[in-house]
């Protein structure tokens, strides 16, 4: 071996030292593996590298809604709307945080407190006390760029939907991804036994259907919609089964709350009817849903994975 060879391996050794001492010291630079959100350029260099965005230009900065401001990088809950007040100093103030949801640090300098997600470490700004702005005295000072708003649900505007067709794991992930879906949860529905399990649900003796209970907002969004993408998202013109899962507890079924449902879930199957689908969706009143067990839930978000018997075909 040359010593040009020798100096060429010499400085790739280098490279690789420099790269994982770097990781070792940023750990949060590197510690994502789908794990938190994914950030962009700016966001990392305020969130991960602990810089500043520019005062007066942040989303946040004088919004007054009614919500939840969460962190951006994994989603925990932060801070509350009605914490939040104008200190004029041109970020985001709040005099005060969810209990355990900041953590402070004291800067190395001595001079000011660091205020990171006690969840996952991402920088938030800084936490300032004694300036008599509020009461509490106390002044979180926080990169609108470092969190994400959750607006508080009205609930006189919400609505619920269930509906089963096949294994719910692919119906979830459909209907999460609609417009004015608020959530989704997966359970079992339409059969005889109390609190069933999924081991019991999938011998078929319970008459349990996998389903999935959805409640959105009706401010933006309504049953039909719905109803129509569920109809677009399964097969049901399969009985007893989607795709490759078979057997009753995943039968195509709609679940309706009221005769205002019944009657819209009546007319989209007439209409598919009508255009030469030979549709097997039972409709029937809804009964006890009973939430499935926690591994189930958000299951092909959680796994990176798509549905497998589950496609979008437009029918209407």
């Amino acid at each position: 071996m040359n010593s040009k060879s020798i100096t060429i391996i010499l400085a790739l050794l280098t490279v690789l030292i420099l790269q994982s001492c770097a990781q070792k010291q940023n750990p949060m630079k590197t510690n994502n593996n789908g794990k938190y959100n994914e950030l962009t350029r700016e966001e990392e260099y305020v969130i991960i590298n602990k810089g500043t965005e520019a005062p007066f230009t942040g989303q946040y900065y004088l919004s007054k809604d009614s919500g939840q401001y969460v962190c951006k990088r994994c989603n925990a809950a932060l801070y509350e709307s009605t914490d939040k007040f104008n200190s004029g100093c041109g970020w985001p103030s709040f005099d005060d945080a969810i209990p355990g949801a900041v953590k402070e640090t004291p800067d190395l300098d001595g001079h000011r407190v660091e205020i990171t997600c006690n969840n996952c470490g991402a920088h938030l700004g800084h936490v300032f006390k004694g300036e008599g702005f509020t009461d509490k005295n106390t002044r979180h000072c926080v990169n609108s760029i470092s969190l994400n708003f959750t607006p508080k649900i009205d609930a006189t505007k919400t609505d619920t939907a269930i509906f089963a067709g096949g294994c719910f794991w692919g119906v979830e992930y459909y209907l999460q991804r609609a417009d004015g879906v608020i959530s989704v949860e997966s359970g079992y529905i339409g059969g005889h036994v109390k609190n069933p399990g999924y081991k019991e649900v999938c011998t078929g003796r319970t008459g349990h259907a996998e389903a999935v209970r959805v409640i959105f907002d009706s401010s933006k969004t309504n049953y039909r919609n719905l109803a129509m993408l569920f109809m677009e998202i399964h097969d049901p013109t399969q009985p007893n089964g989607q795709g490759p899962d078979l057997g009753n507890q995943y039968r195509s079924g709609i679940f309706y709350t009221n005769d205002e449902q019944k009657k819209i879930a009546e007319e989209l199957v007439a209409t598919l009817k009508t255009k030469g689908y030979n549709v097997i969706t039972e409709i029937t009143p809804a009964t006890t849903f009973y939430v499935a067990e926690e591994y189930h839930q958000d299951y092909y978000d959680s796994n990176g994975h798509a549905p497998y018997c589950h496609k979008y075909t437009k029918r209407f």
